[in-house]
């Protein structure tokens, strides 16, 4: 079912009071027509009918709605024009700078305008493209001795970046490693930034293919994480995806709080962040579509760490880990989550943890679902 857009007017601007009230007085004529809030996601609502949904995204006074019957929605818009002054902005196309293109048999994602915009206002735009986003064996630290630059254009130039990584889950560790140098960036911290920039520029029509397919419903997910891999604190970076079918629907790549002493440890912390998202985006579906929630499969590609989640004998082993990392061996235990084994040829979150080569990271953007939408949208 096609996904529309509208505009609601009715909003108390200037006061410092308006946003809750706003968002106190939409929930009370959301929950007045039969929406239910979901506890998951605030912004979220829904509405079941004999089998039909509809589900309500609210974002301050705009509403991305989207339904299984194209009546329920045009009956949704009536009820809701009665209380509030309301634009129907038709078919979604174009949100938050994000292009929607919705097709009978997919919906494609990306952000093309928003990426050459950022190229021109930086002087990126005829630059010479690259096929990778950074040296597979660069290691950038905090460079004391370093030449500083610009760090108001640095910030800048590392938060337009930051948001392009909506729809290219590709650049989101690269990203993340230079936007740890944000407080004294130095020439060679802005050479990686131009690296990514130039990168961008080579690959500005890809983006995120979500196929119509009601027939896979099932959840899974890739953890994984390097040891090691910041210089200056020695820390592990710890990456994960998850698929709704054959689409991804979130990713994360992020520095772990804790040093790890082997790579065993490392890839059992980052399985532990990747459970507390498991148990979220299950409650979340079960109670967006209204299913019950279903045991989600993760994939990781070290056996150790494996076992350590399945087997407590191994306590020996683990007996120096922060004990809120041992939270995955309870969901384990509870059936919420299966682990599996992935060779690490196959695990899709490598690229949220490392650097790779360019055939290597090739491969691993074809396997998280970037794609080139050029031809697949003409």
């Amino acid at each position: 079912m096609p996904t529309n857009v509208y505009k609601l007017s009715k909003a108390l601007y200037g006061l410092r009071q308006a946003p809750r009230a706003w968002n106190m007085h939409l929930d009370k004529c959301m929950k007045g027509i039969r929406f239910a809030r979901c506890t998951q996601e605030q912004a979220v609502y829904t509405r079941s009918n004999r089998g039909d949904i509809l589900i309500v995204g609210v974002y301050v006074d705009n509403l991305i709605v989207t339904g299984s019957r194209a009546d329920e929605i045009k009956f949704f818009k009536q009820q809701m024009m009665k209380e509030f002054e309301m634009s129907d902005l038709g078919l979604l196309s174009y949100y938050l700078g994000i292009e929607v293109d919705q097709r009978d048999d997919f919906i494609a994602l990306r952000q093309a305008p928003y990426a050459k915009k950022v190229l021109g206002q930086f002087g990126m735009m005829d630059c010479n493209p690259i096929q990778y986003p950074m040296e597979a064996k660069l290691k950038l630290g905090k460079d004391s001795e370093g030449t500083p630059v610009d760090v108001t254009e640095y910030r800048h130039i590392i938060g337009c970046l930051r948001y392009l990584t909506h729809t290219r889950p590709d650049i989101t560790y690269v990203v993340g490693i230079v936007s740890r140098y944000m407080e004294h960036p130095t020439v060679l911290h802005r050479q990686a930034v131009k690296h990514i920039l130039r990168y961008v520029k080579g690959i500005v029509s890809y983006g995120l293919v979500y196929k119509r397919d009601r027939g896979n419903e099932e959840l899974v997910g890739f953890t994984n994480s390097d040891l090691a891999g910041d210089v200056d604190e020695r820390r592990s970076t710890g990456g994960m995806t998850f698929y709704l079918g054959d689409s991804m629907v979130t990713w994360t790549s992020q520095k772990q709080k804790t040093m790890s002493l082997s790579s065993c440890e490392a890839e059992f912390m980052a399985a532990t962040a990747a459970a507390c998202q498991v148990l979220w985006l299950r409650s979340l579906i079960s109670e967006v579509i209204g299913s019950e929630p279903k045991p989600v499969t993760l994939f990781i590609d070290n056996k150790s760490a494996i076992a350590l989640m399945k087997n407590p004998v191994f306590h020996g082993r683990s007996k120096h880990i922060d004990t809120r990392f041992h939270f995955i061996r309870e969901c384990v235990e509870r059936g919420q989550i299966k682990v599996e084994f992935v060779s690490t040829s196959e695990q899709r979150a490598d690229i949220l943890t490392k650097a790779l080569a360019r055939v290597k990271f090739i491969e691993m953007r074809e396997l998280l679902g970037v794609r080139d939408l050029e031809s697949r949208l003409d």
